[in-house]
């Protein structure tokens, strides 16, 4: 693994989760003391970032790409718990030892801190911890709205969930929230999106097609997804809310 230096992101002022990051709260002093903490990690898709029971020296937040979390039972099989979008936050201040494997499920870009110099930040600069506090709470809802996916929803509501959960994301990491017409890059394979769903890979091969030729979305190539109504896509996911996870 090998510490990189990211184009066009040497400087939090234009880095571009800079307005959803741990930082977002940040003044000029504070990012300053972030600055020299502060270094830049690349991954490869599938490359795994830390396993579980290892030992953590930094934190982070995800520049670009996804990561997936995953647990592993005594037996060895193992379930895919979460994703790490753009802006999320990887590591517990004050904890060493990282209690999930993180992956990356796409090319990776992650802005490390070194994790003893943030935790002495946190306890001294009011603006870090409160936006730390806000991004738990964020996550906290999130899961919870995630248990309702997972246990009550059919298949096609969970698909139709989560790429409403990713395009409202890529929505506001852009500024483009104004437009009930979205565009993005699916990050996930669809062998991801079963895994993480609790769904066959033909089920959500399925789905896709379905939403597909209903109108619901436009493939284009592999990964290239338009929302043509976002409001549309809500309504297939069965709700109006995702629990808060782009607020």
């Amino acid at each position: 693994m090998q510490d990189v230096v990211v184009p066009n992101v040497k400087e939090c002022v234009n880095c571009p989760i800079r307005h959803r990051a741990v930082c977002a709260r940040c003044d000029t002093e504070e990012l300053a003391l972030l600055e020299d903490i502060k270094y830049y990690r690349s991954f490869s898709a599938g490359q795994t970032i830390m396993w579980s029971g290892d030992r953590m020296d930094f934190v982070a937040s995800v520049v670009s790409g996804v990561a997936s979390l995953t647990q592993t039972m005594e037996d060895g099989r193992t379930q895919m718990v979460g994703l790490l979008l753009p802006s999320d936050f990887v590591g517990r201040p004050g904890r060493e030892i990282a209690t999930y494997t993180v992956t990356a499920t796409s090319d990776l870009v992650m802005c490390c801190f070194r994790r003893k110099p943030f935790e002495q930040m946190i306890s001294s600069t009011p603006h870090v911890a409160h936006r730390l506090l806000e991004m738990t709470l964020d996550e906290l809802d999130a899961a919870r709205e995630w248990m309702l996916v997972l246990g009550r929803k059919t298949a096609r509501e969970k698909i139709a969930s989560l790429l409403a959960i990713i395009a409202r994301r890529d929505a506001i990491l852009s500024k483009n929230t104004e437009s009930n017409s979205l565009v993005f890059d699916l990050p996930l394979t669809r062998e991801a999106m079963s895994d993480y769903l609790g769904l066959t890979l033909e089920t959500v091969s399925r789905q896709m097609s379905a939403l597909k030729k209903d109108g619901v979305v436009v493939l284009e190539g592999k990964r290239r997804i338009v929302v043509p109504d976002m409001d549309r896509l809500m309504e297939e996911a069965g709700d109006d809310s995702d629990g808060g996870i782009l607020s």
